[in-house]
This record gives structure tokens, C-alpha cells and sequence, in this order.
């Protein structure tokens, strides 16, 4: 008579394992996500009709609006941060780069809000500048590559050619051949 073997295998258990921990992991991910209204809405616990607030941890004086709508023009900020962030952490893209441009973009809006300035949505595509000429062409000779060499029928020169140790300068030159 045979006997049929139930015990799980250890690799059955590392599997399991890895499972587990994805679900945890996306369950989590999941959870940060769904509460984002929530977190947006916070500011209407706000106090509306001043522009300084005391509580026991910190005062908070603004210049041109009201504490509710200072935090309103925060959260508005901050949610959009706090999304593309998940976004960036967890693609798993080739191009999830580019996410770093409209984070960029946020950060210093949100920074302008922060320093109260009275244009805090208008000079941020200055600074934004140098790193869109960094991000956006490095993003795109990376597709460019990938696409050319997807659609090669040779996947072994691919490989070889990047093993291949080439200088700095020779590496930009084959970027742009």
C-alpha cells in the first residue's frame, strides 16, 4: 500500500510564507489608501474664524487666511504628497522615475504654503526645471532602450552588451546611437 504524503515541504512553507507577508503587506497598503478621505477632511476640525491657534503642543499663527483654510491649502498639499509616495514605493514599473516630477512639483507648493508666501503656486516650475531635464530624458532613453531591445530577436547580445565595461563617456554616447 502506498501512503500519500500530506506533510507540506519546506519550500510549501516559504511559499506560504511569502504569501502571508504580500497579503499583510497589500492589506496594509490598502488600509493607507482607503483612509486618505479621511485624512483630507481634518482640516474642518480646524478653528474657522482665526488666524492664530493655541493648543498645549504648539501655536500656530497665519498671515493671510484663516487656520481652517491654511489647513485646507496644507492638506491639499500633503494628500497628493502622501498618495504619490505610496505610488512611487510600491510600482513596480520601469517608469515609476517620472512619479518624482509631480512629487517634486507638491513638495515645493507645499513648501511655499508652509513660508506663507503670497505666490506659492507659481514659481515652482523654476525649480522643477533641472530635474525634469534629469528625470523625464533618462526616463525615456531607458524605454527607448527597452523597447529596441525587446524587440531585437536576439535577447544574448542585449545580455552581452551589458556586461560589456565601457567608460562614462562611451556609455552616453551609446544612449543616444
Amino acid at each position: 500500500m502506498d501512503k500519500t504524503n500530506n506533510k507540506l515541504t519546506q519550500q510549501d512553507y516559504k511559499h506560504q510564507d511569502k504569501d502571508s507577508k504580500s497579503l499583510v503587506l497589500g492589506g496594509i497598503i490598502v488600509l493607507l489608501i482607503a483612509i486618505s478621505p479621511f485624512l483630507f477632511y481634518t482640516y474642518k476640525s480646524l478653528p474657522n474664524d482665526t488666524q492664530v491657534w493655541e493648543t498645549f503642543l504648539f501655536t500656530t499663527n497665519t498671515s493671510y487666511f484663516s487656520v481652517n483654510a491654511f489647513g485646507w491649502f496644507l492638506i491639499g498639499k500633503i494628500m497628493p504628497i502622501y498618495l504619490l509616495l505610496l505610488w512611487f514605493f510600491t510600482c513596480k514599473h520601469w517608469w515609476h522615475w517620472i512619479i518624482l516630477v509631480p512629487l517634486t512639483m507638491y513638495i515645493f507648493q507645499l513648501w511655499g504654503i508652509i513660508n506663507q508666501s503670497k505666490n506659492f503656486d507659481e514659481v515652482e516650475l523654476i525649480y522643477l526645471l533641472p530635474l525634469m531635464m534629469v528625470v523625464i530624458p533618462a526616463v525615456y532613453v531607458i524605454r527607448a532602450k527597452l523597447f529596441a531591445n525587446i524587440h531585437k530577436d536576439d535577447l544574448m547580445s542585449f545580455e552581452e552588451e551589458l556586461g560589456q565595461k565601457r567608460s562614462t563617456w562611451q556609455q552616453i554616447k551609446d544612449l543616444f546611437r
